[in-house]
């Protein structure tokens, strides 16, 4: 009895034991898909350039993963407790062998932003855009080779506002980031205090929120008619290849998913793409290979055929990139006079 107590007694001064955050765990899970493996980069930018983490505070990394790029690729995650975070953190540092020492900074960063927009405008536009908006596509360019290894982040994104301190823009700004095209403006010939009003400037950029984050888009979109499905089905066919699409195949909803044969006859898939518009969408956002080619259902039930589709908008939304919104929003537009010729 008295050895039952001592162990309970132990027990209780010991409390719960927990395993300590497994990083690299965390980082296969959560960042390796984008980020590559060891942070060699991918869709995600790499992690592994010195110069990056010598850029890149303890604190900047994470709001970066507590709150991502709200419109871009990078998600949030904000479930993350402190230890997680703080392991995962770990596993980015040791990326690199050598880091490297970060260069000079003023004390104190005070600049002018009408100055600096004059300098962006002739220094950073070619590659950050004109309003900060940063350089297009994700960084997939399928078999051709990359011309630089990121593309140029936005700016004015309310994710790096956040994250990014003026010591650290002045930092990037000043010394540049070897292993991208990111130059150093002070071998350039700008000024330490020019390079102040570019900070002071970029603070000014005004985030863009994304359209699908104010009003809510219904997931599908969809219409009826009385016609026969036989007849559907031709006018699907028709208006598809009137919209500039492939027809690629009608199949059986539920072909591949009960014995052949048995399928429900009442419940048909039309599948088209249109191959300009696919290598667009998956430069912007390879994800989108998910959801494509396009497709219609039909569906026959008493005495009417319901087409339906998947809202394109959504898709924006979901990855959580705006350059795909508009995209997106033409997509729709496309489907719903699809359907409006079918069913007119």
């Amino acid at each position: 009895m008295k050895q039952i107590l001592l162990i309970l007694m132990l027990l209780l001064v010991a409390g719960p034991s927990q395993a300590a955050p497994n990083g690299d765990r965390l980082y296969q899970d959560k960042c390796e898909a984008c980020h590559g493996k060891n942070g060699r980069g991918g869709v995600g930018v790499p992690l592994s350039l010195p110069a990056f983490q010598r850029d890149a505070s303890d604190e900047f990394l994470k709001k970066t993963i507590q709150h991502g790029r709200p419109g871009r690729v990078m998600p949030a995650f904000m479930n993350l407790s402190e230890a997680q975070l703080s392991a995962l953190i770990k596993t980015l540092r040791s990326f690199v062998d050598q880091p490297l020492k970060p260069g000079k900074t003023p004390a104190t960063i005070r600049g002018n932003a009408a100055r600096g927009s004059k300098l962006y405008a002739g220094n950073c536009t070619g590659c950050h855009g004109a309003q900060g908006e940063g350089g297009k596509g994700t960084g997939v360019t399928f078999s051709r080779p990359r011309d630089a290894e990121i593309i140029a982040p936005s700016l004015r994104n309310p994710g790096f506002q956040l994250a990014a301190s003026d010591k650290m823009i002045w930092q990037t700004l000043a010394h540049g980031r070897e292993g991208t095209p990111m130059p150093s403006f002070l071998k350039q010939g700008l000024s330490e205090q020019q390079i102040s009003d570019l900070v002071a400037y970029i603070r000014t950029l005004e985030p863009r929120t994304p359209t699908h984050a104010m009003e809510p888009v219904p997931p599908f979109l969809h219409a009826e008619t009385e016609d026969t499905l036989e007849e559907v089905l031709e006018a699907v066919k028709k208006a598809v290849v009137a919209a500039n699409f492939r027809l690629i195949r009608v199949q059986k909803f539920e072909q591949g998913m009960v014995k052949q044969d048995t399928e429900n006859p009442d419940k048909i898939i039309v599948y088209f793409c249109n191959f300009g518009l696919l290598n667009k969408a998956l430069a912007i956002d390879p994800r989108v290979g998910l959801f494509l080619p396009c497709r219609l259902t039909l569906v026959r039930e008493n005495d009417k055929i319901t087409l339906y589709t998947m809202n394109p908008e959504t898709v924006s939304g979901n990855f959580n990139n705006l350059e795909l919104e508009q995209l997106c929003q033409q997509m729709r537009a496309t489907y719903e006079a699809i359907l409006e010729e079918v069913t007119l």
